[in-house]
């Protein structure tokens, strides 16, 4: 799999849903190779989008058409300042049920000193986790150069998130986030989409 990250300030979140909305309904058709994105707005307008395609030749096939590029074009006045991309083919997925159905996503945007050893972190124990946090549904990591990531976090709920989050781990499993803790480097920042938008193929 490869993802595109899209990022930016924008002033009105509805005009970026709808933006994304006309690119699904018109332009999503003729996008071969595409398997879906989840966007959405913070609610201090920071915008973040992870569009899934099948492979980066899909991904480029899909941004060289001039529809794409002309819809771009509106699209990108909607920002109050450049939009950045991120490209990476470095992708992890881990779905316990169906992500698109969530009513709440978190993004986190960080960078680590180890990614291979929080790959095999992420990797462990995962029937456990769905246990302990049954309110999660869906994760997609996405790894940058020098160590940054990208990770979407699906959740039934804010409040089933929120109440997740103040539980007690296990010994174990509590270990293994605390040494997650130890490989970040700085401080994460999070993108809390309080109304994600989903878009699949039809």
């Amino acid at each position: 799999m490869f993802i595109q990250v899209i990022q930016g300030q924008v002033s009105d979140a509805g005009q970026a849903r709808a933006a994304l909305d006309r690119w699904a309904q018109e332009l999503a058709p003729g996008a071969i190779g595409w398997l879906g994105s989840t966007a959405g707005v913070t609610e201090d307008g920071r915008f973040i989008a992870l569009a899934r395609f099948e492979s980066e030749e899909a991904a480029r096939r899909n941004s060289d058409r001039p529809e794409q590029e002309q819809w771009w074009t509106e699209t990108a006045k909607l920002f109050t300042g450049e939009a950045t991309f991120k490209d990476s083919s470095d992708v992890t997925v881990d779905v316990t049920g169906e992500p698109d159905t969530a009513g709440f996503v978190q993004v986190i945007q960080g960078r680590g000193s180890d990614p291979d050893r929080a790959r095999e972190l992420m990797e462990q124990d995962s029937s456990e986790w769905a246990a302990f946090r049954p309110d999660i549904i869906g994760s997609v990591g996405v790894g940058h150069n020098g160590g940054a990531y990208t990770m979407a976090l699906y959740f039934t709920s804010e409040e089933a998130a929120r109440e997740g989050e103040r539980k007690e781990p296990p010994p174990h499993l509590k270990a293994q986030m605390e040494e997650m803790d130890k490989l970040s480097i700085g401080v994460p920042e999070f993108f809390d989409l309080k109304q994600p938008w989903f878009y699949s193929p039809r």
